[in-house]
């Protein structure tokens, strides 16, 4: 330690660090400033002090400028590394700020970190399942409420219609039906070729070409022109709806709507839900037909099915029923994306961030509910018989 203080002497510079005894103690008095601009000069220097066999040790502040969280921890570190080696430590001369600072940084060093326990890989699993079960079971009440909420304020704006923001609900019918009919339309196209094409590759071995026609019409009408709109409007309206909402949740535009009295519901909720009924039925309807087209195309390429033939066939194979039974369940697949979307957007707290997730969350529980509704029409249309 003495060679370091004459070091510190010969190249003129003032010693900040100053140790000496007194009786049996040994004492550090730390000279200047103590903080952000000189922690890593001295840092080093404060690690290597060895009291060696003194069993007290005064650490003196008298003299110290200025003292910040940094210059107040290393203090610290200082301090229970001297007690850890059985010695009484205490710190004289400081401010009553600095005494303050340094002990509120002690509080802190104080804190024990808990580790949590290693659990075994299949508890953890079972934890895991547990808590997502509970999670969901909890969104579930939270969406039935929001479902009630829409349900009352769509029937008290049907029974007052001058409530309802037709300007807003014409923008979202352009943004959700008019925007969205070049997807819709291509990929229902290939959705019938492809149809058309693995449906002829399997009943050729059974020379029943004929009935790809059947196939491509009963599938297209029935489930894959209304549940294939849906899962795209799910992916690109439905999504776009939690943006949106979720954006002025961020910056506390709903917020301020509520405060000048708006109902959000009313505002933001009940237009999207409109727009969305009014305009996935129509794009199912176009689906079907570019279905069918699609299908027919391919058949008059692989098959030679000419379109004579093609529309006989098809007009043989499908009935009223075929066609109605895919628009009937659009307008229901429709409010729960323009549902799910708009709750998951009124979900959505404080950062970019919770948009992200949300809407990411939104799509997939969508999608989810479109599949689950189609299945639960399917069984309730086979039990009556359609």
């Amino acid at each position: 330690m003495a060679a370091l203080q004459d070091s510190s002497r010969d190249s003129g510079t003032a010693e900040p660090l100053r140790v000496s005894r007194d009786g049996d103690a040994w004492v550090l008095s730390i000279v200047g400033a103590l903080d952000v601009s000189t922690i890593g000069r001295l840092d080093g220097r404060i690690r290597r002090l060895d009291p060696g066999e003194a069993r007290a040790v005064r650490i003196d502040l008298s003299q110290v400028d200025s003292l910040d969280t940094a210059g107040a921890w290393v203090v610290q570190r200082l301090t229970h590394r001297l007690e850890s080696g059985g010695r009484a430590v205490s710190i004289v001369g400081a401010k009553p700020t600095q005494a303050a600072l340094i002990e509120r940084v002690g509080r802190t060093e104080d804190r024990e970190t808990v580790i949590a326990p290693k659990s075994h890989p299949l508890l953890a699993v079972v934890q895991q399942t547990g808590e997502q079960t509970f999670a969901r079971i909890s969104d579930a009440k939270k969406i039935t409420a929001f479902f009630g909420l829409v349900a009352i304020t769509l029937v008290r704006s049907l029974a007052m219609p001058w409530r309802i923001r037709y300007v807003s609900l014409v923008h979202h019918m352009q943004q959700a039906g008019l925007n969205a009919i070049p997807i819709t339309t291509l990929l229902s196209v290939l959705i019938g070729v492809v149809l058309a094409y693995q449906g002829a590759f399997q009943l050729q071995r059974f020379g029943a070409e004929i009935f790809t026609v059947n196939l491509i019409g009963i599938s297209v009408l029935r489930e894959i022109g209304v549940l294939m709109t849906s899962i795209v409007i799910a992916g690109r309206s439905g999504s776009a709806f939690t943006a949106q909402i979720g954006t002025m949740k961020v910056n506390q535009e709903v917020d301020a709507m509520i405060t000048i009295g708006l109902d959000p519901a009313e505002v933001l909720v009940l237009p999207r839900v409109l727009a969305m009924m009014f305009t996935l039925p129509m794009l199912v309807f176009l689906a079907d037909i570019m279905g069918l087209f699609g299908g027919g195309v391919m058949c008059l390429l692989v098959l030679d099915i000419t379109p004579t033939q093609y529309l006989n066939q098809l007009h043989g194979a499908i009935g009223p029923w075929t066609f109605w039974v895919g628009i009937i369940k659009a307008p229901v697949f429709a409010f729960v994306i323009a549902m799910v979307g708009c709750y998951e957007g009124m979900q959505v707290s404080g950062s970019a961030e919770s948009v992200g997730k949300l809407t990411t969350k939104s799509v997939v529980e969508s999608i989810f509910l479109v599949i689950l509704l189609d299945a639960m029409f399917s069984v309730l249309f086979a039990n009556l018989g359609i």
